[in-house]
């Protein structure tokens, strides 16, 4: 499973995209096959207002599995098309391109390194590293390599300043322990 998908999935959890990425997840899909979508102020406004509908629906989502039963498929449909969504499937492929712009946004500076640029130097990194064991540094070689293989760079750069627009309120989503793309040491987000 790609590093992508991982920090998408965790993210979608720590911003209540439960419902949108984890599903995915649940499914069987891959950080790579979702749908680059060029978005708009209004998609990302409706994203985040969903949220407090999809919450409720987080334990239901991980107890279902990769086969959640017809009832709760309908319930995230009803309320993705509640907030302006055409069906659930658009309000993933928002989630996942706003977590997608998030991934590279340093929240200090408010600068954006695409994902994909950011593994490459990950991987020079480990690769640079004499105190891996050779055996992990195998490994994380490999697998590295291979999420950059299947991985596409950011398609819609005008992404970038639609969600920095919201990214105090998608901020206020994420719990604390969400994880390492949240500000440092209490630094509030960048425009």
């Amino acid at each position: 499973m790609s590093t992508i998908f991982t920090r998408l999935k965790s993210m979608a959890f720590g911003l209540a995209f439960v419902a949108g990425v984890a599903f995915a997840g649940a499914l069987g899909a891959r950080a790579q096959e979702f749908k680059q979508i060029e978005l708009t102020d209004q998609m990302v406004a409706n994203f985040i207002a969903a949220q407090k509908d999809f919450a409720p629906l987080a334990s239901k989502l991980v107890e279902g599995g990769e086969s959640p039963d017809a009832a709760l498929t309908k319930q995230l449909e009803d309320i993705a098309k509640k907030h302006g969504f055409a069906s659930f499937a658009e309000f993933e492929d928002v989630g996942a391109n706003i977590t997608v712009v998030l991934d590279g946004l340093d929240r200090a500076s408010g600068t954006f390194t695409d994902p994909v640029e950011k593994m490459k130097k990950e991987l020079e990194d480990i690769k640079a590293d004499d105190s891996i064991p050779a055996e992990d540094k195998k490994l994380a070689v490999d697998d590295l390599t291979q999420e950059i293989a299947q991985s596409q760079p950011l398609q819609h750069k005008g992404n970038i300043d639609v969600v920095k627009k919201h990214v105090a309120e998608i901020e206020a989503l994420i719990p604390e322990e969400a994880g390492e793309s949240g500000p440092e040491d209490g630094d509030p987000p960048a425009p």
